[in-house]
């Protein structure tokens, strides 16, 4: 006969239950894990994207270039007139930095459009690209001369920008965006944003106003107003002379 001792059906189930609630609190402790991994990238995604799109947005400003248009109808000799279009919801100007080629490439002209958003949520910022070959291919974007009501005078009127899936979206889930121009001053207050630009030459600086659809955690960054400087404001239709 043996003096061994067995396993009695209590101490058999005391073992299983203990064994149980080690494997689900690793398994909780493990998705706990992977959903703070989960929500880290995505933080790290949304704040990258931020810095990108800031990026992008002052380097395009950064490569603007003082050209011409040939419009017919406007009255001006030869047609020509400067090529810049600057309202509240969209853009116009020529650049020597381009999404595709960076600072690589030739010139291109770049076309900002603020339209709604998925399922009309809020609003978004998107660009078109054109490729610059001088005079003739921006005016194909003028239609001659017009009024604004937000400015006296006669005004350079502009065709409609077209979006599709040539366009590409820089900013995205916006309750509103909008850009505002720096016009530079002789007397005080020596500088004021205007909402409209209507002057032969480039403004001083261009500013887009953004502000996200729904707050964002305090991880992420907020995408909020890029201001950027204008390098070359000179009127192109103005004759220099080197001495």
């Amino acid at each position: 006969m043996s003096n061994e001792r067995g396993m009695t059906l209590i101490e058999l189930l005391i073992a299983v239950t203990l064994v149980s609630l080690i494997s689900v609190g690793m398994v909780m402790a493990i998705r706990i894990a992977f959903n703070t991994q989960s929500k880290t990238n995505e933080h790290l995604y949304s704040n990258r994207r931020y810095v990108a799109v800031n990026n992008i947005i002052d380097a395009e400003i950064n490569g603007i270039m003082a050209v011409t248009a040939e419009c017919i109808g406007t009255g001006a000799p030869s047609g020509k007139v400067s090529f810049f279009q600057g309202e509240p919801q969209s853009m116009r100007f020529v650049s020597a930095y381009s999404l595709e080629e960076a600072h690589r490439g030739y010139p291109r002209i770049l076309e900002f459009q603020v339209v709604p958003g998925e399922q009309n949520q809020g609003v978004r910022l998107v660009v078109n690209e054109h490729y610059y070959n001088g005079p003739y291919s921006t005016g194909a974007f003028c239609t001659g001369m017009g009024t604004n009501p937000m400015v006296p005078g006669p005004v350079v009127q502009w065709l409609p920008i077209q979006t599709g899936r040539q366009s590409f979206v820089l900013a995205d889930k916006l309750q509103f965006c909008r850009m505002v121009f720096l016009e530079a001053l002789k007397e005080p207050p020596y500088q004021r944003w205007v909402p409209v630009w209507a002057k032969p030459y480039l403004p001083a600086a261009i500013r887009i106003e953004m502000q996200p659809l729904v707050q964002q955690g305090k991880q992420r960054l907020p995408l909020v107003t890029v201001t950027a400087p204008v390098r070359v404001t000179r009127d192109p239709l103005e004759t220099y002379v080197d001495y």
